[in-house]
């Protein structure tokens, strides 16, 4: 009889070792944990777009705690018994694309397209922007990924996270590549990075006269064009591009809402509750998918890398931009905001602003700056929607 206990007080042991996480941990996980850490890092001390870097971060730490994956995602994958975890049924969400779409509505509630309406030549630099998009999807292309995941790479030239999210899961069953979270990882990384990268490119491709031009002050726009805005986009871009819908139709919504002044609730709950809970779920989704198996390959450098030649390329593609319409115009217009056509809305057209005002303290170019900022938003839903009509089947 006491044996007996003994056996059983012993399997007990045995067993509950075997379910724990020292008994199954690898050091693929390990490596990702201290990631996971240098990610937390960055969100909590240096303020590296901390809204959604730190809810990716922790959902990496989550996921790759030796043992917790069949907790928190998967049970038993396959069987009759198959059991879904927390992050399998939040992760829902970005498997059926539905929040980035969200998260636009959100911004698009926070943003005045003002800037944009007064100035619509400024489009022209939101497009422009999107060259780093096109020429890092030749590269990608190049370098052997496929064209669905060569699309997916490319898009983190338009500097926008949920952007690249929704591009990347749109087009996942085209490719074999388990891409997200290192996408997503990259595009917020350079978004955070912005002042570092950006700077150099735009005193490298400016003169110190072209720097120190002033523009003249943006007239005033009128309220029945800022609703009309919103709907015209949206009807001409989805007559063009119906693929590009589900994220400007989202954001022209939220912006429709702000700027009609009758749902006032709608628009601060789109901006403020709304867009927060869904920034976790999204954060954390993503990052639950970086694991080590698939993060820690060769091929996440190569991603990092032409993330970041795209990025560059943005930038450099509406800086020229800008300067072939300085030219045009005689003079008019300060190149630095076109460094702003990328789509990380308002750091982006903050960075014009800095650079313009080190060789004139006087020089203000922010709402300059805002028109090519927002059209780099329009520009990246734009190229997005276009790439997925080429490579969505």
């Amino acid at each position: 009889m006491q044996s007996n206990l003994l056996i059983n007080i012993g399997d007990m042991f045995v067993n509950l070792w075997e379910a724990s996480g020292l008994a199954n941990g690898d050091w693929q996980n390990y490596v990702m944990i201290l990631v996971s850490f240098i990610l937390m890092y960055l969100a909590i001390v240096r303020k590296f777009e901390p809204l959604l870097l730190l809810p990716i971060a922790f959902g990496m730490f989550l996921i790759n705690i030796p043992g917790a994956q069949e907790v928190l995602w998967i049970k038993n994958e396959g069987a009759e018994d198959e059991q879904w975890g927390l992050l399998r049924y939040l992760y829902i969400g970005v498997d059926k694309v539905i929040y980035p779409p969200l998260i636009f509505m959100g911004i698009g509630a926070m943003t005045d397209f003002g800037p944009l309406i007064a100035n619509p030549k400024s489009m022209l630099i939101g497009a422009a922007a999107q060259l780093g998009v096109f020429l890092t999807f030749i590269g990608a292309i190049l370098l052997g990924f496929d064209a669905a995941a060569a699309a997916s790479i490319g898009i983190i030239g338009g500097a926008d996270g949920p952007t690249a999210i929704y591009l990347t899961q749109a087009l996942s069953r085209f490719t074999n590549e388990d891409l997200l979270s290192t996408i997503a990882i990259a595009a917020y990384s350079y978004m955070a990075l912005i002042p570092i990268i950006q700077k150099p490119f735009m005193r490298l491709l400016t003169t110190k006269k072209e720097r120190a031009i002033k523009m003249k002050q943006l007239r005033e726009v009128t309220k029945i064009e800022k609703i009309l805005f919103p709907l015209l986009v949206t009807l001409v871009v989805g007559l063009l591009l119906p693929d590009a819908i589900p994220l400007l139709g989202m954001l022209m919504l939220g912006n429709l809402m702000k700027e009609s002044g009758v749902v006032g609730r709608l628009s601060s709950q789109a901006q403020n509750g709304l867009m927060n809970t869904i920034t976790i779920f999204l954060g954390i989704s993503v990052g639950c998918k970086a694991i080590g198996t698939t993060f820690l390959q060769v091929q996440t450098l190569f991603i990092i890398a032409l993330g970041l030649f795209a990025f560059i390329g943005g930038t450099c593609g509406g800086l020229l931009m800008a300067k072939l319409m300085n030219k045009l115009s005689g003079g008019k217009i300060n190149p630095l905001i076109g460094s702003a056509g990328v789509s990380a809305v308002p750091m982006a057209a903050r960075i014009s602003e800095d650079v313009g005002r080190e060789t004139d303290p006087s020089n203000h170019l922010l709402m300059h700056a805002m028109g090519p900022n927002v059209a780099g938003v329009i520009g990246s839903a734009v190229a997005a929607g276009f790439l997925l009509a080429c490579f969505g089947g």
